[in-house]
């Protein structure tokens, strides 16, 4: 019995994986590479191309700074302490998960617009959010968020105390305290919820089109490409752009099982 159990579990298993991740990513790279030797890295490797890529990687990596510094303090304030209204802020992390990210575009661009209730401040001294990269960066900060956050909770309520309380007792001060006995065992979880993060950003589309003019060459995403590319009927180079993401995403994707490993290695 417990034999057919487990032949179903691989069963159900092997053709998930293969019609789900298997079949898309080989069909992927198998179109993309009946044009590899023609025209997969010239198209690649066009301006607009090039232009999209850095737009989307580096509005990524400080959407990800912000989070990782924003998302590690709110993750403490949630397990250190209790206050009114705790369990609404928990709850509230979540919402980038459940809100459609085409309504969370229109709700930003809403907020951030010129006539917005931030948008019209930020206005008088000069500072536009959308149709900006700024608003590109916001979209992605909101978006991804929440993976640092609910990386970081679990690790800091296995905790213990007890090497806190050991090392004040013995003078250390809450600085020393803080860098060399909390914070070291919250690196490889806090990297992989970057990690995270960093993965959901350059993948944003929904929202990003909504806040972004996405104009080449200024602040158009890769993502947004691709659509471009697909409504002009250019199935190529919507699959190599495409390619050249997934690519980035294993390398991700990779990244994050090493450092979770590392964090498994770390508890043991």
């Amino acid at each position: 019995m417990t034999f057919l159990k487990s032949s179903w579990s691989w069963f159900f298993t092997f053709f998930y994986l293969l019609f789900m991740l298997v079949i898309p990513i080989v069909s992927l790279l198998t179109t993309a590479s009946e044009t590899l030797v023609l025209k997969f890295w010239q198209i690649a490797t066009e301006p607009v191309a090039i232009s999209a890529y850095f737009v989307t990687l580096s509005m990524a990596l400080l959407a990800c700074l912000f989070n990782a510094i924003f998302g590690f303090i709110l993750a403490w304030v949630l397990v250190k302490y209790n206050f009114p209204g705790k369990k609404i802020l928990d709850a509230a992390v979540d919402l980038p998960f459940a809100l459609p990210t085409s309504v969370a575009g229109l709700t930003l661009a809403t907020v951030y617009s010129d006539q917005g209730w931030i948008g019209s401040i930020l206005t008088r001294f000069g500072i536009q959010i959308v149709f900006t990269r700024l608003g590109i960066m916001i979209a992605m900060i909101f978006v991804s968020f929440p993976f640092v956050v609910r990386t970081l909770q679990p690790v800091l309520q296995e905790m213990e105390t007890d090497l806190e309380e050991a090392a004040l007792s013995l003078g250390a001060s809450p600085l020393q305290t803080f860098l060399k006995v909390i914070f070291p065992p919250l690196i490889p979880a806090l990297l992989t919820g970057i990690t995270l993060a960093f993965s959901r950003a350059i993948g944003e589309y929904g929202s990003i089109v909504i806040v972004s003019s996405n104009f080449p060459l200024k602040d158009l995403i890769a993502s947004v490409l691709i659509f471009q590319n697909l409504e002009q009927y250019d199935y190529i180079g919507a699959t190599v752009i495409g390619t050249v993401v997934l690519l980035i995403s294993l390398i991700l994707l990779f990244g994050v099982n090493f450092l979770q490993s590392w964090n498994q290695n770390y508890k043991n």
